[in-house]
């Protein structure tokens, strides 16, 4: 799981606009690939260079341009240079320690969103930054690695299901959020699967490990509250934006992504509570069996201390004692040590104490 708490020592002291990459060096060649469409045709292939996508900018049909790998920062330099972004723009593309926000270059909507799923090998939590520049006629995407949640989005572009090739730009934007939202909840179901076993698990049969699961499993949450909490002031700013590059006609979809972001952020706060509920039943949990503990040793105490009492008196060898040489003696001291025994017993069960 990504920190939660960034380090950003690279960029401090540096001009503004000056791109360095800030974030998990992956190695890989960056990969670029391009689908222009319309209503009637689509044309879909992977470029071997970003000079290959300039031909798609003037183009009135709708074009999304994927990056994959952000290390080459000449493709993005390249990128200013013909589609005229701000440096401040490239710069936090390349920095993926960003905040999910959007901001307005009136020719041009800049989006940062964070991409979240399951890491089932190493059962932890991937988080990705992912950056939509949205134009009139086109949509750019920056990824950090290759693979993604966008997939769906894609079969829908070539099989020409729904609307997406009906609409603009901004409703391939509205589909790219969506997707990022809606997997968040498959992230959300494997930690609540998660807590619903810890759970049980601290009912029946706590151990030492507990506290450390538990610890464990709040850091994931304040990790995903972290991420995903201002993806509902973006989806409110696209909203409420004045912008030509989003129709009225959009607003519905935004609305409802809106709609799927409070719901995660509602549920991230259920398991932020339960996992603090859950601490607290663990310490009454433990709480109670050591009560337990104590109480069957107090039970044990409270009978053999009669009986050590007997036993101390009849163990003063003084040579006036009434039974000290009585023959039944022994089987005396033994039989009164065992009424007294079954006495407490008989007590402390009535009054249910055991």
């Amino acid at each position: 799981m990504t920190e939660l708490f960034e380090k950003q020592s690279q960029t401090a002291g540096l001009p503004p606009g000056t791109l360095i990459h800030v974030g998990e060096k992956h190695h890989k060649k960056t990969r670029i690939t391009v689908i222009d469409y319309d209503s009637h045709n689509l044309e879909e292939k992977q470029l071997n260079s970003i000079e290959e996508s300039f031909a798609f900018r003037d183009k009135p049909s709708i074009t999304w341009i994927n990056i994959d790998g952000l290390e080459d920062l000449s493709v993005i330099e390249k990128i200013d240079d013909h589609f005229g972004i701000h440096p401040l723009v490239l710069e936090d593309i390349v920095n993926t320690t960003q905040r999910p926000k959007v901001d307005d270059y009136e020719d041009y909507l800049f989006i940062v969103a964070k991409m979240i799923y399951f890491d089932e090998k190493n059962k932890d939590l991937i988080d990705e930054q992912v950056s939509f520049i949205l134009g009139s006629n086109s949509v750019i995407s920056f990824q950090e690695k290759q693979g993604d949640v966008f997939d769906f989005i894609r079969e829908r572009l070539r099989a020409n299901k729904g609307r997406v090739r009906k609409l603009g730009s901004d409703y391939l934007v509205y589909l790219l959020l969506d997707a990022l939202v809606d997997h968040y909840f498959l992230v959300l179901e494997k930690l609540g699967d998660k807590i619903e076993l810890l759970e049980d698990r601290i009912l029946e049969k706590p151990d030492v490990h507990t506290p450390q699961e538990i610890h464990q499993l709040k850091r994931k949450i304040i990790f995903l509250r972290k991420q995903i909490w201002p993806m509902r002031e973006v989806l409110s700013n696209l909203q409420r934006k004045d912008s030509k590059l989003i129709k009225k006609t959009s607003f519905v979809y935004l609305r409802d992504v809106y709609d799927h972001t409070i719901q995660v952020i509602d549920t991230i706060e259920s398991f932020r509570d339960m996992l603090s509920g859950l601490h607290d039943i663990y310490l009454s949990t433990i709480s109670n069996k050591m009560n337990e503990i104590m109480k069957v040793l107090t039970i044990f105490a409270a009978i053999f201390i009669p009986l050590t009492f007997i036993a101390g008196i009849y163990g003063m060898n003084f040579e006036f004692m009434p039974e000290l040489k009585w023959p039944f003696g022994y089987a005396y001291a033994l039989g009164l040590m065992l009424v007294v025994a079954l006495s407490l017993l008989t007590y402390f069960k009535r009054n249910k104490w055991i």
